[in-house]
């Protein structure tokens, strides 16, 4: 067979796919493939399995002075975050540059246990004008066999099933400044050790750098969900945690609070 015919990226593909949905007006497309790539190592063919998605501005989550925000790079991080969170995979996301589809400063390459894994990013501003695209389009390729592989392991903690709470959910943001150097995991990490068991989750939902910014540093939002599963959460119990959770930021991390 050719190497010319052979697939060695899915990402084109699906940006095809996503082009001609709108092509026919059928709206932006969220969705995923897996299948075989292949590449020449020493002027012999490697393949591996992949599973590549797309997910696009279609996916409008929170709102702000009444009126939708488009889905933002941290948010479509994030899409992807619940899902190795929920396959207990703690994954690096180091900056990349170096994929031509996509925009060279919002592009991760994602790392699992050393082992590279794949790579995640925004579609490139010059690809998406030649193809009349939207603004917020993101892709993501991770590469199966290094995924099954670390899974499979027995170092990786199984997951307990948990009963779904049918209880409503309280949520709580918070805004601060922080220095450019303190990466959001480890925020997250601050976040999650000082709120405890009645969080649920922690959505970082913008970014800002620029015009009344502190120099080096950057101004960032959270949403942190508290649920528990045996009764609705009351201000008395979640105010405290959250006024816990800012402590910590401010002590551990220096923040600036905002809100």
């Amino acid at each position: 067979m050719e190497y010319s015919a052979l697939r060695t990226e899915l990402l084109t593909g699906l940006i095809d796919a996503f082009q001609y949905n709108l092509e026919q007006g059928n709206g932006v497309l969220n969705g995923f493939e897996i299948g075989r790539i292949f590449w020449k190592d020493s002027e012999k063919f490697q393949e591996a399995e992949a599973i590549a998605g797309i997910i696009s501005n279609g996916a409008k989550s929170w709102t702000r002075g009444g009126k939708e925000q488009p889905l933002s790079w941290f948010e479509a991080k994030g899409i992807l975050e619940q899902v190795f969170e929920r396959l207990y995979l703690k994954v690096e996301y180091k900056a990349n540059s170096e994929n031509s589809l996509l925009h060279p400063g919002r592009t991760a390459s994602l790392w699992l246990q050393g082992k590279y894994l794949g790579i995640f990013g925004q579609l490139h501003p010059q690809l998406r004008q030649e193809r009349e695209l939207p603004d917020e389009v993101y892709v993501f390729q991770l590469d199966l066999t290094v995924l099954v592989s670390v899974m499979t392991q027995g170092n990786i903690v199984r997951r307990k099933f948990s009963g779904y709470s049918t209880f409503p959910p309280a949520d709580r943001d918070i805004a601060f400044f922080v220095p450019v150097e303190v990466s959001v995991d480890e925020i997250k990490q601050v976040i999650s050790q000082a709120a405890g068991k009645l969080l649920e989750s922690i959505e970082l939902f913008d970014e800002y750098r620029g015009e009344n910014v502190p120099d080096g540093e950057r101004s960032l939002a959270f949403r942190l969900v508290y649920r528990v599963s045996d009764r609705t959460l009351t201000d008395a119990d979640v105010d405290p945690v959250q006024q816990k959770v800012r402590d910590a930021l401010v002590d551990k991390l220096k923040v600036n609070l905002r809100s």
